[in-house]
């Protein structure tokens, strides 16, 4: 199985919630990412590219695997952080 997938981590539960709000208005994920996400992804507005289930921290990859696609999930707590998920697709290859 894997999946395509980007993210924006930040430091606390309120400001991924600011940023989920921002993004159902209509804001553009990458530019959020390149602007607030704590992640090396930040240079790719917050891609993650191919994901297979494992590499990633737990709570992200549940996320990436179990939840619907083309919607953001969020914010999802871990150990860096907190996280908005959105998954572009998924393969059960």
């Amino acid at each position: 199985m894997k999946a395509m997938a980007r993210h924006i981590l930040v430091g606390t539960e309120a400001e991924a919630s600011r940023l989920k709000k921002r993004l159902a208005q209509g804001e553009a994920f990458d530019v959020l990412a390149r602007k607030h996400s704590l992640c090396p992804s930040v240079k790719r507005g917050g891609d993650l590219g191919e994901i297979r289930p494992g590499q990633l921290v737990r709570p992200v990859d549940q996320v990436i695997f179990r939840k619907p696609t083309r919607t953001v999930h969020g914010p999802v707590k871990s150990q860096f952080g907190y996280h908005l998920i959105e998954v572009f697709y998924r393969d059960g290859a």
